[in-house]
């Protein structure tokens, strides 16, 4: 394990010696099974590798200590305060579009806004996946509706290969990656993580839908030093019309629905 992250790292075992304070020749002998890890050396290598909390369990385990950080869903009460944090982004960022979304990119939970935009995009035609990524590639799903889809989705490559390079034992993203391809139409010059194209500084998601194109751009939230698994993985992801148009759609479909609520 520590090869290949050294490897992904581009760092030598002197160069990461150098960064823990370990000798060259213990970093060897652990490397090759020849030396045994105490915990806090563990914990260096981690840090300096920059690996996520899951993979520092991973490397733990392989060291034969027990996993450090707890990996517990936002349903159990010691995440109650984490979870209302989340809840109320989502109902903070009405009437416009959020989603929680996990580390291999499905979709845990939106907000009422999300879900109101829906029929006008879509129709009647069902949403096919939970998996964002999925919905954007599909052409029986979203893909469709996206004017400007050739845009957003060198994007969202680009934040395939932005997830791998920081973490590239991934094996879930490696194949999220292939399923991605495996849509018609994907450039195969987007597998190269220089996609060739400048991207611009900030990406608009164009819509087309019953009420004229609609367009939003987007930031992603993320808990700052995160000790559990779950909140070191979920970003909320929450949108904002970039064009006056948009912003009145969105404001007229919230005030609608508060009416037939009343």
């Amino acid at each position: 394990m520590l090869r290949e992250w050294r490897a992904a790292r581009r760092l030598s075992q002197l160069d990461l010696a150098l960064e823990t304070g370990i000798s060259t020749r213990h970093l060897s002998c652990v490397e090759t099974g020849k030396a045994r890890a105490s915990r806090d050396t563990v914990s260096r290598l981690a840090d300096a590798l920059g690996m996520p909390l899951r993979e520092r369990n991973a490397l733990l385990r392989a060291a034969g200590f027990a996993p450090m950080h707890p990996e517990r869903s936002l349903a159990t009460p010691a995440l109650d305060r984490v979870r209302q944090a989340v809840d109320l982004i989502l109902a903070h960022q009405e009437p416009y579009p959020a989603f929680v979304i996990s580390r291999h990119w499905d979709v845990l939970a939106t907000n009422a806004a999300a879900v109101r935009l829906n029929p006008i995009l879509m129709g009647d035609k069902p949403i096919r996946h939970v998996n964002l990524l999925h919905q954007i590639f599909d052409p029986d799903d979203f893909r469709p509706v996206i004017a400007n889809w050739h845009e957003v989705a060198a994007r969202f490559i680009r934040h395939l290969h932005d997830d791998l390079a920081a973490n590239p034992t991934d094996r879930r993203t490696h194949q999220l990656l292939e399923e991605i391809f495996a849509y018609p139409d994907v450039p195969a010059r987007w597998r190269d993580r220089e996609l060739g194209d400048e991207p611009s500084p900030i990406v608009t998601f164009t819509f087309r839908s019953t009420r004229g194109e609609l367009r939003f751009f987007e930031t992603f939230t993320t808990f700052a030093a995160p000790y559990d698994v779950t909140l070191d993985e979920i970003r909320i992801d929450c949108t904002f019309p970039a064009d006056d148009h948009t912003a009145a759609v969105c404001a007229e479909l919230a005030a609608n629905e508060a009416a037939q609520a009343g």
